[in-house]
């Protein structure tokens, strides 16, 4: 829907770019401009207002800047909806913290940046990049933007070494099929990513389990597992662990990398996270580069949306099993969701979205440490989740269900227990707040639950 619209503005009120733009701004706040209606081209608003149409470029820069508006794609300059957060928690504040999605950062500037350089697409690439298939693995130029983006933790990787992939869950598809057999065995930690088991399952692969303790996968119990049950790789997710945010130390890594070295063991590294820690750890692909493959999606460090991950073979290995693997299951990573991953890449958008979603996850992290028991919750400033080991008067199963009556869901240590017995703990997903206060309450309500016994807690009359 369109609308005629045409600001009263003066030089007095300043410079006439931020003056419609505030124009904007007041009749978007009094109703007069509705989510949706499309705003007057900026040559016919010059025209209107009889000033130079670079001065109207500028307003609407501005007001995409402040969230105002969004330019869509051949279409023209539309007032943007505003941003609703769940229904439950814009009225309750009480939230569902089941899902580990990166914190939304409050930052029109940078949310405008992300929508320019996806509208600029269509100026760069054209309608070529929207009538045509790729080759699997993703073109030079995407594979190159991997690289740079890989480049501060892992160092120079030729294009010969990295493939993009239709997200971390296809990439991992693709690599366990094209490494292990039905029946064979992968060793993971005894705590893993849900969406490995799955696909384990899904390709009829064994799974062991390595213990753990705080700090994450015992090298110990590694080695005896690669003794008695022969496994051809180790899944491993060693930063920011999910579920229980455990970061294995540099001498953890180097004892599995030898270890791993010894039996002929292929390492699958899992870095969701990695790119979170201002100071890493080196990677096991760092460590281990002959005998690691490394799989860093972009889902938890930029955009959830983005579908996108990628992923380095070891030295030496052809990309073309790979490569086979990922055409058979999914065709190729979509051209779009990869050009606008390399266009953010390249113009730094990537990293500036990295540092916003930093930023609030040690906001958030702040949160747990005020309100949340400092012995029963494992958690790290840098990471978006929390693991919540529960009082003896409290089962998972119980708390979990107590959480759900009210409106808060939460993970219960089940869904990442690789066989044997779970923990009584729960996983809090952190970024599913709209923001710090609905965050906020929802882990009050957590801490109040946790004072109180099982069944005094849902005793009804």
């Amino acid at each position: 829907m369109s609308m005629n619209w045409s600001p009263s503005i003066s030089k007095a009120d300043g410079p006439l770019y931020l003056a419609i733009a505030d124009a904007l701004s007041a009749d978007i706040a009094s109703g007069r401009l509705a989510a949706g209606f499309r705003l007057p081209p900026q040559r016919v608003l010059a025209e209107q207002l009889g000033i130079d149409f670079t001065t109207v470029s500028r307003a609407y820069a501005e007001a995409r800047k402040r969230g105002l508006v969004e330019g869509r794609v051949g279409q023209g300059t539309y007032v943007r909806a505003r941003r609703r957060a769940d229904k439950a928690a814009a009225v309750t504040g009480l939230i569902d913290m089941s899902m580990n999605l990166p914190p939304r950062f409050d930052d029109a500037e940078l949310a405008g940046r992300m929508w320019d350089g996806i509208s600029g697409l269509q100026a760069g690439e054209g309608i070529e990049l929207l009538m045509r298939y790729q080759e699997a693995g993703g073109t030079s130029r995407d594979r190159a933007a991997g690289a740079a983006w890989l480049a501060p933790r892992l160092g120079e990787i030729g294009p010969d070494r990295l493939l993009v992939c239709p997200g971390a869950q296809g990439a991992m598809l693709a690599l366990l099929g094209a490494l292990a057999a039905p029946g064979e065995t992968i060793c993971a930690e005894a705590l893993t990513y849900p969406g490995f088991l799955a696909a384990a399952e899904h390709l009829r692969l064994r799974v062991a389990g390595v213990a753990m303790d705080a700090e994450g996968l015992i090298p110990e119990a590694f080695e005896e597992l690669c003794r008695e049950r022969a496994p051809k790789a180790l899944y491993c997710n060693p930063t920011l662990h999910n579920p229980t945010t455990a970061t294995l130390s540099l001498a953890r890594r180097k004892r599995i990398v030898a270890i791993a070295r010894e039996h002929n063991v292929l390492i699958i590294e899992d870095d969701a996270y990695g790119a979170l820690p201002l100071n890493p750890v080196a990677p096991f692909a760092a460590l281990a580069p002959d005998i690691t493959y490394h799989i860093a999606g972009l889902a938890k460090c930029v955009a959830p949306a983005l579908r996108v991950a990628y992923v380095v073979v070891p030295e030496g290995q052809s990309l073309a099993r790979l490569a086979g693997a990922i055409r058979a299951t999914a065709g190729m990573a979509s051209p779009l969701t990869m050009a606008i991953a390399t266009r953010w890449i390249e113009d730094g958008t990537a990293h500036s979205v990295l540092a916003a979603i930093r930023t609030e996850a040690r906001e958030r992290q702040g949160i747990v440490s005020q309100t949340l028991p400092a012995e029963l919750v494992q958690t790290n400033t840098e990471g978006f989740h929390a693991w919540l080991k529960l009082p003896g008067h409290w089962s998972r199963a119980d708390f979990a269900a107590r959480l759900r009556s009210v409106g808060i869901g939460v993970v219960t240590s089940d869904a990442f227990s690789v066989g044997g017995s779970a923990p009584d703990a729960v996983r809090l997903g952190l970024g599913a707040a709209p923001d710090r206060a609905s965050l906020s309450i929802s882990l009050e309500r957590i801490a109040e639950l946790l004072d109180q016994q099982s069944a005094m807690s849902s005793m009804v009359v």
